[in-house]
């Protein structure tokens, strides 16, 4: 449901007095939807509304009408909302009247004098009295256009004052939003102005009948006696006189008035020069004014100017005109030149160069401006980056300080660039650095670092201005600059392969300053010059090359967002995959270096568990390796796996196998050697750049069978000599605590128990017990089991050496074997059972029940008394050995 608005409310105008035709502009609320709603507009109680102009609801421009009141009301009439009211009122200002005699220090309007000297045979101009609305209703303009109405009505006219009027035209263009009622009442005025019309000149005719009885005789008197004058044909006739009396009344008025008539003659020569400056004042101001706008930067305004003026005075023939329009084009051509240098300065950004490039296209410039910027923006780039690697080469003899870009004094491309807000980018590949990052870090990370930024700084932009080039959106597609669109689109079709080349060039440069920082040795000799350069860098490690593997990948992948072709960056992917490759091959022989100085880290604290710090420190070696292979290892899109290229699958088991070894090496130093005798050595170093780096791996190589038969062997000689620096002591402590105080076996005491010398020798093999149980449970049965097979076999050939024992001596060596026996009975192995055996043979047998009572009573006892001691080899504390 529609709602009736609320009727016009004028709340203010400005200005608020004025003389009549002055520009007023009203302000107020519901003044209209729209021009057509706009029916009335009347200020002081003057319609203004044929001068109204609606801007708005609450905006409405008119000039005021020349009404009878001083002071009046604004009052607005709308279809929508009625008849409307007012807050404020304008004050009329009446000009005073100026003679012609009368001295005035303003240009007076004399459009209302009539010179009746020059005009007195001439006749008013009947346009001059035509109403301007003969139908004496509200005008309501159409919309249709002028050629419309041409093409209707063809060879007519809405002209009423022509020949060819066409009274359908004049309504469909004054009346065409009219009702039948109003077209009613207009035919009603028409008919009463033709009734008033008729009626004055009969009524004129009437008033003035004695009037023309007057006038007819006294023609006939004159005639009369100009006839009578005539037949006389005497000097001093009356008509003689009288041309003499007009000639002397004439002279005398040129003598009053001459000095007037010669004013006023030159004033209207000076104001017809006023009128024509005031009417082509655009042109004669349009030199200062485009200057002008040249210094505040309004091109667009500049440029709208020149379009006006070249279809005004393009091809005018006028003297004044055509000098004027010269100086214009000298103007615009200077600005053509002023932009066309701004288009190619550096650095600029891409709205600013579109900018230039759609203005020098609209000022019709010679060339091609956007393919001359593109030239240019590729030079720069080229010339950026091979500033980025020669600042890097200078700054690295001067000292890492140098590189600074906020302290760099050299007025450099890079400088500038660096002090640019255009290049600056939305998003890093990388996380803030601290402050003394620049310090600590090598300065090839440094240079491709920053190498990358110019890239994906510059690169995008210059794409995208291709883009624009190509697809024409560097200029509008309406009106006569379509034509440049569709030049534009021809030219790049054209010149899409000199484009090619110049994406190709950037590519492959930032491919060699990479190479000639990192891989010197896969650039050829001529270019070692260009790109080289690095001679006194400092090796790189692996964790360094993976920050450069991620810059690089990142750059790769900024400029496969933009869509550019894979072709035009498979050089970048070959970079990376060979940068992959050698920070694979560098972290493993870093790796090998690393645990070959182990050795030389070893301290010999044990901790808790009864371990040095040798393997945590190989483990967090072999896990910073791992850590720093994630990158090379990773496979992005379009990357291939490293590991799948046979070469390189090769190289990095023999790294791997290496790894091993030089461990190995390590604990057979650590074990076999004191600490001054530890050999460093070794070296596996080997030319990451030659492409041959590896010699080849023999068919057949399996670098899990190496590894695992390495460290068998090693384990077998740490064993062996442990059980060598453990089980000799114990061994050979046993001869001598059996016979010392002159012992024999063949006059002896009743035994009385199990002597010292086997206690001590069960202290001593506890001892290896709580060794080897503190490092690994896992190995004390399996050092056990060679100790005891030790002792056995020494006890075994102690006893198949004695001659002959007496029966308290059998019976004391069959008490000691016994007890050492059944101690130690869980770490018993076939061996050391069968040397047992030998010996208890090589004894006397035991026939009386008293001594076998006997021993069964000391055998308990010794059991008893070290129960303490026993109880570590108890079968229950013992796991088995994992093999």
């Amino acid at each position: 449901m529609s709602r009736a608005r609320q009727p016009p409310l004028v709340t203010g105008i400005s200005p608020k007095e004025g003389a009549a035709w002055t520009k007023v502009t009203i302000r107020g609320e519901n003044l209209g939807t729209g021009p057509a709603d706009l029916i009335g507009l009347s200020i002081c109680g003057h319609n203004c509304l044929l001068t109204a102009e609606w801007m708005s609801a609450s905006k409405i421009v008119c000039r005021v009408g020349p009404a009878k009141d001083d002071k009046g009301e604004i009052i607005v009439t709308t279809k929508s909302g009625g008849l409307g009211t007012s807050t404020v009122s304008f004050k009329l200002l009446r000009p005073e009247r100026i003679g012609i005699l009368d001295q005035s220090a303003v240009w007076v309007d004399e459009m209302n004098y009539y010179d009746m000297r020059t005009d007195r045979n001439k006749g008013i101009s009947p346009l001059s009295l035509r109403p301007s609305n003969p139908l004496g209703i509200d005008l309501d303009k159409g919309k249709i256009p002028q050629k419309d109405m041409e093409l209707t009505f063809p060879g007519m006219s809405g002209d009423f004052t022509s020949e060819k009027f066409s009274a359908t035209w004049y309504l469909i263009e004054n009346h065409s939003g009219s009702s039948f009622e109003q077209l009613k009442i207009a035919a009603s005025n028409l008919k009463k102005q033709a009734t008033k019309k008729n009626e004055g000149s009969l009524a004129y005719v009437k008033g003035g009948l004695s009037t023309f009885f007057e006038a007819q005789d006294a023609l006939a008197a004159i005639h009369q006696r100009l006839e009578s004058d005539g037949t006389e044909r005497v000097e001093g006739s009356m008509t003689q006189r009288l041309e003499n009396i007009l000639n002397r009344a004439s002279d005398t008025a040129d003598t009053l008035f001459q000095e007037v008539l010669g004013r006023k003659d030159k004033a209207d020569s000076t104001r017809n020069a006023l009128n024509v400056l005031q009417r082509f004042k655009f042109l004669f101001n349009l030199p200062l004014n485009i200057e002008r706008n040249i210094q505040k930067g309004d091109y667009d305004v500049v440029i709208n100017d020149y379009e006006k003026a070249k279809s005004l005075f393009g091809n005018t023939e006028v003297p004044v005109f055509k000098k004027v329009y010269a100086e214009v084009e000298t103007r615009i051509s200077a600005l053509r030149s002023l932009l066309l240098e701004k288009l190619l300065q550096t650095p600029s950004t891409l709205h600013d160069q579109k900018r230039y490039i759609r203005y020098l296209s609209d000022l019709h410039a010679s060339g091609d401006p956007a393919w001359l910027c593109i030239y240019a923006q590729h030079k720069w780039i080229l010339q950026l980056m091979q500033d980025c690697r020669d600042e890097f080469i200078s700054g690295q003899r001067v000292g890492v300080g140098a590189l600074d870009p906020e302290g760099d004094t050299r007025p450099s491309a890079l400088g500038r660039l660096g002090h640019t807000a255009s290049l600056k980018r939305g998003g890093s590949l990388r996380t803030p650095r601290p402050s003394t990052w620049r310090s600590e870090t090598p300065q090839q990370v440094q240079f491709v670092e920053k190498l990358s930024d110019v890239v994906i700084g510059q690169l995008p932009n210059f794409w995208k201005l291709w883009i624009s080039y190509v697809n024409g959106s560097l200029f509008s597609e309406t009106g006569e600059k379509s034509g440049q669109v569709e030049k534009s689109k021809k030219n790049a079709r054209q010149r899409q392969n000199d484009f090619k080349k110049m994406i190709e060039e950037v590519t492959h440069r930032l491919v060699k300053l990479v190479r000639g920082a990192l891989l010197p040795t896969t650039l050829p000799q001529s270019d070692l010059s260009l790109y080289g350069g690095w001679e006194n860098k400092t090796e790189l490690t692996g964790a360094w090359l993976t920050q450069i593997m991620h810059i690089v990948r990142g750059c790769h992948d900024a400029l496969s967002a933009l869509e550019i072709p894979n072709d035009l960056l498979q050089v970048i992917q070959d970079l990376l995959l060979e940068l992959r490759v050698h920070c694979l091959m560098v972290t493993l022989l870093h790796t090998i270096e690393d645990v070959k100085r182990l050795a030389e880290k070893e301290d010999w604290v044990v901790d808790n568990e009864g371990i040095t710090s040798l393997p945590s420190q190989f483990e967090q070696c072999v896990v910073q390796m791992l850590q720093s292979l994630k990158e090379p290892l990773e496979i992005k899109s379009g990357e291939l796996n490293v590991l799948q290229l046979d070469q390189v699958q090769d190289q990095a088991t023999e790294l791997s196998v290496s790894i091993m070894k030089v461990f190995i090496s390590c604990l057979e130093q650590l074990s076999t050697k004191s600490g001054g005798d530890i050999d460093t050595s070794h070296s596996i170093s080997v030319d990451l750049s030659s492409p041959d780096r590896f010699p080849g791996v023999q068919e057949g190589f399996s670098p899990t069978s190496v590894s695992v038969d390495a460290v068998r062997q090693l384990d077998r000689n740490l064993f062996e000599a442990y059980i060598e620096r453990r089980a000799d002591p114990i061994a050979g402590s046993l001869e001598p605590g059996i016979y010392a105080g002159y012992f024999d076996w063949r006059d002896c005491q009743t035994p009385t128990g199990v002597r010292n010398y086997l206690k001590e020798a069960l202290v001593n093999i506890i001892t290896v017990h709580a060794e080897v149980f503190t490092v690994s449970k896992d190995l004390v049965s399996r050092v056990l089991s060679r100790i005891v097979e030790s002792v056995a076999d020494e006890m075994c050939r102690l006893m198949q050496c004695v001659s002959s024992f007496s029966k308290n001596g059998a019976l004391q060596a069959r008490l000691e074997l016994c007890a050492l026996r059944d101690s130690i009975a869980a770490y018993l192995s076939a061996e050391s059972n069968s040397s047992f055996k030998l010996a208890l043979d090589a004894l006397p047998q035991l026939h009386s029940g008293g001594d076998k009572k006997l021993l069964e009573e000391l055998l308990n006892k010794f059991k008893s008394s070290m129960q303490l001691q026993l109880t570590c080899f108890q079968p229950s504390c013992i796991q088995p050995v994992k093999r």
